[in-house]
């Protein structure tokens, strides 16, 4: 494919405007609270007759974190005590043991992820014995060949507990960092240096991990091009295989930490865009791919070849080599995928305890999709992964005529072509260069949840 990428900056502002992330369709704005567990357990046993039944992937949320960012938009549980992680696990344990009673022991788990939160405020017998518990209810693999990672906070780790890591299975770590600068860091109150991040890095590297990728942040109070620019040298002077990096969506009343940032100290849209197009420039002279939204990897990673072999997917992890997954969530607001529905679990720690405690599933919301939603997402996938939509391969998969189906939407999508932002064939719907950093635009074109509007959303850009 393609990968050119043309950074228009006039472009770029006439369709800057709020929108779905698309780490599924429909999003999770769309969950409502009519799934019961007995749907969920029906899912699961429909999963399981499958002729050849989909492998697993397996998402844990470890919500404690030590210090609160303020930048965050997590769900996490801000505490020094780390005590309250053993209540937690405790309960944790009985939710893998229900939910692993429900899939075949024959599905393999291709993918394993724990997120939070901070997954490293756990003691290293806690994690050994996490992950003791996950195999007795799951099949990992013993061969190293899944994609098992875990969200670290360099903060929180030495080459010791990186060992420990490795050794319970672990070949994928995941760094936030956000931004190098210590002015910065202490507006958003995340003080790390570089060279505790480069240590960690180094340490990864000579316990065997497969993959490190470092999370930074554009938007952040006190950013200009000039401190952004110094952070993604030594970003890229660490070496990690693979770069996310996020817009900073400024939301402090939905979200409380955030309203310890100063808006007056905010770069500005435009800054923000120049930060932006400095980013992708710089990376991609620094030998990364732009793979799309936000993620940038070196050209023999993975998300690269999948790229380019057509095979890459994306679901609430973000970008991912594996589509052919059930995704089951696990601990406090974990979202899940399984024979094409979706569901969350409850997002407050004492409502999650006591439906564990009553020998319930802790479901909250979900959805259960439609086939025209299923045909939308495929749309939505292929365009946010590939930027290419062959229209033939879609009919004849679907049974329908695209034209007639999508009318309304091909005419909206007719400005978008008249910009650069697409090309419309009978065959084929291309995203064009100066159309990548825009594709959040092109698909919400095929979101039949947006006629309303797009509002509770962060910006594209």
């Amino acid at each position: 494919m393609n990968t050119r990428l043309v950074f228009d900056a006039d472009l770029i502002r006439r369709y800057d405007q709020s929108g779905p992330r698309y780490t599924s369709y429909p999003t999770a704005a769309q969950f409502h609270g009519n799934i019961t567990e007995s749907d969920y357990r029906k899912w699961a046993l429909h999963s399981n007759e499958d002729p050849i039944p989909r492998n697993l992937s397996l998402y844990l949320h470890i919500p404690f974190c030590d210090t609160v960012c303020f930048y965050c938009a997590c769900t996490k549980v801000v505490t020094k005590h780390h005590d309250r992680a053993t209540a937690y696990l405790e309960h944790l344990y009985k939710e893998i043991a229900m939910q692993g009673s429900l899939f075949d022991r024959d599905r393999s788990v291709e993918q394993l992820h724990w997120g939070g939160g901070t997954p490293t405020f756990l003691d290293n017998a806690q994690i050994n014995e996490l992950m003791s518990v996950i195999r007795s209810h799951f099949t990992l693999r013993t061969d190293d060949g899944g994609e098992y990672s875990i969200e670290i906070d360099p903060r929180s780790v030495d080459h010791g507990k990186l060992q420990v890591l490795r050794e319970a299975g672990f070949n994928r770590i995941s760094l936030g960092v956000q931004d190098f600068n210590p002015e910065i860091q202490k507006a958003v109150n995340r003080i790390q240096s570089e060279a505790m991040t480069r240590e960690v890095t180094e340490s990864a590297r000579s316990l065997g991990f497969n993959s490190v990728n470092i999370d930074l942040m554009y938007g952040l109070p006190l950013q200009t091009i000039d401190t952004f620019s110094e952070t993604l040298r030594q970003t890229v002077a660490i070496n990690p295989d693979r770069i996310a990096v996020y817009n900073y969506a400024h939301l402090p009343a939905r979200f409380k930490p955030q309203r310890r940032i100063q808006e007056e100290d905010l770069p500005s849209p435009d800054e923000k865009l120049d930060i932006l197009q400095f980013t992708i420039e710089y990376l991609s002279e620094s030998g990364y791919i732009y793979i799309g939204m936000d993620q940038f990897a070196k050209p023999d990673a993975e998300l690269a070849s999948a790229q380019q072999e057509g095979t890459l997917h994306r679901n609430f992890q973000g970008y991912s080599t594996h589509s052919d997954c059930d995704l089951i969530g696990i601990g406090m607001s974990s979202i899940g995928q399984v024979c094409d529905n979706y569901n969350q679990n409850v997002r407050d720690l004492e409502e999650y305890y006591r439906l564990i405690d009553a020998g319930r599933l802790p479901l909250d919301r979900g959805i259960e999709l439609e086939p025209d939603d299923l045909l939308r997402r495929e749309i939505i996938t292929l365009l946010i992964c590939h930027f290419v939509l062959d229209i033939r391969a879609l009919e004849k998969k679907w049974h329908f005529d695209f034209a007639q189906h999508f009318g309304p939407e091909l005419e909206e999508l007719r400005q978008m072509q008249a910009d650069g932002l697409l090309s419309i064939e009978p065959d084929q719907l291309q995203g064009l260069p100066a159309g990548r950093l825009l594709v959040r635009n092109i698909c919400m074109v095929f979101d039949s949840y947006l006629k309303g509007g797009s509002t509770g959303y962060s910006m594209v850009i």
